[in-house]
């Protein structure tokens, strides 16, 4: 299924042209699990010449406010012109359906008009006879922006866009798992951008390391793992940049007695197995009343059994492989985990027997907190489902955790629900829903182990500037 113009050759974008480079690596398609093509490897001494790349580029690009929005506007158009073959080869590398792969590339361009429309004031405190005094926002320089491979393009324009708004330019080091729609992407925008205010670059680890470390970037915005961004924020803590850390959850799910289990079950597997569970904000673990328990266990299990997984690109798939090699044996070591410690697998347990890092949906009842599947981040497809029978127990239960991304509370009793929502601790808590405020105008991010500082609306802007207070005497014409 793949052919030669889904594989064009990948090259770094620095400075607006391609960055040749000595080295390479391979990337693997998780739906055979064999490679499918090779991407560029920047080597550390390299970053000098990239970010003196971005560093010129924002001596112009963070003067005119008016060219910022007109460029975004003209990225945004430039990625929909291009939509149906990045759309697949995301699908190629991410393993995701083709369909999702462009809701991704769509979400991407909508974040970039959102930013290119929105502006920020000055806030004068003053300006009359005695004196004048005004806070403004200013760009803090050179980013570096360090993505993940669960959406690679979106999550990097969740970087890209509110950094290039504020006047920052950018340099991109997406996951080596999946590199190449980014690179892609970089090379797109080429036409819709000047040179040097997106730079994207690809390699393997310690890439993302040396980026860090380098002196040039003044902020650091990473999407991952919260061991790595643990790492990342110690680094960066050495020479005092700023950063924001978007990191992992294990984001539960509360069903109270009252919930319309058929009516709600749909929904909550999708809120689950959405992207085959690598969402960071996905349900990881169901908190179910012991009076409907078996109930919804039986209907997502349903659900499960009836959704087709297969290649992203056969038509119909619903979900697709996991992603790489070591997610595929965590998720399987996970499950095995939990079968062997008593659980039940009321569908799925095992990897499909075929090619590729496939796995099939999987509900888990029978089990509790304690088990390393409720209590860990699996980052797949694989739901534990454990019964509570006290409300009040079910928060703390919860709550009892160093993650606090995303929750969601479901009842018949909306009102009801939202009284229990205000006790859960997390970013973002939903009603009867899950993950649904994960909207380009509001912002997201996590508490404790989740993350620092916050993505997306005018808030995900502002954590790309740095206030500056101007003050001094009366102005020639005061207010």
């Amino acid at each position: 299924m793949t052919s030669s113009d889904d594989l064009a050759p990948a090259f770094p974008t620095v400075d607006g042209a391609d960055f040749a480079t000595a080295d390479s690596f391979d990337v693997v398609n998780p739906a055979t699990g064999e490679i499918l093509g090779a991407a560029p490897a920047i080597r550390a001494e390299d970053l000098d010449h990239v970010f003196g790349s971005a560093a010129d580029a924002f001596r112009t690009w963070s003067r005119n406010d008016d060219a910022r929005r007109r460029h975004l506007r003209a990225a945004a158009d430039a990625l929909d012109a291009d939509q149906d073959r990045l759309s697949r080869l995301l699908t190629l590398e991410q393993g995701k359906p083709l369909h999702d792969s462009v809701i991704e590339l769509q979400a991407s361009s909508a974040w970039l008009r959102y930013y290119a429309d929105l502006g920020w004031p000055d806030e004068v405190l003053r300006d009359d006879s005695e004196g004048y005094e005004a806070v403004r926002r200013r760009p803090i320089g050179v980013v570096a922006a360090i993505t993940p491979w669960n959406f690679p393009i979106l999550l990097a324009v969740w970087k890209i866009a509110p950094a290039l708004r504020a006047g920052n330019t950018v340099v991109v080091k997406p996951s080596p798992y999946t590199p190449l729609t980014t690179l892609a992407v970089g090379a797109v925008l080429r036409k819709a951008l000047p040179p040097g205010v997106l730079n994207v670059v690809s390699g393997p680890d310690p890439l993302g390391a040396a980026m860090v470390a380098h002196p040039v970037p003044r902020k650091i915005s990473f999407t991952g793992s919260t061991a790595t961004g643990m790492r990342v924020a110690a680094a960066a803590g050495e020479d005092l940049k700023r950063t924001t850390l978007e990191l992992g959850g294990n984001d539960p799910a509360i069903v109270l007695a009252d919930a319309d289990v058929d009516a709600i079950a749909r929904d909550l597997f999708w809120g689950a197995f959405g992207n085959n569970g690598q969402i960071c904000l996905a349900v990881k673990r169901v908190y179910a009343h012991e009076n409907i328990h078996d109930r919804l266990v039986e209907a997502l299990a349903s659900i499960a059994r009836d959704t087709k997984v297969d290649d992203g690109l056969v038509p119909g798939a619903e979900l697709g492989p996991i992603n790489n090699a070591p997610q595929f044996d965590r998720v399987s070591d996970l499950v095995a985990d939990a079968l062997g410690r008593g659980a039940r697998a009321a569908c799925g347990g095992a990897a499909l027997d075929r090619p590729g890092y496939f796995y099939a949906p999987t509900i888990l009842d029978n089990l509790d907190d304690g088990v390393r599947v409720v209590d860990e981040e699996q980052f797949g497809p694989v739901l534990p489902i454990v019964a509570f029978r006290d409300e009040r127990d079910a928060v703390e239960r919860a709550n009892r955790s160093n993650y606090g991304l995303t929750a969601s509370v479901w009842s018949g009793d909306p009102d009801h629900a939202y009284a229990i929502a205000e006790r859960v601790d997390g970013g973002q808590v939903s009603v009867n829903t899950h993950g649904g405020g994960v909207r380009m105008h509001l912002p997201f991010g996590g508490h404790k182990w989740s993350g620092i500082g916050v993505e997306n609306g005018p808030w995900g802007l502002l954590g790309f500037t740095e206030l500056q207070v101007v003050t001094g005497p009366a102005r020639g014409n005061p207010r």
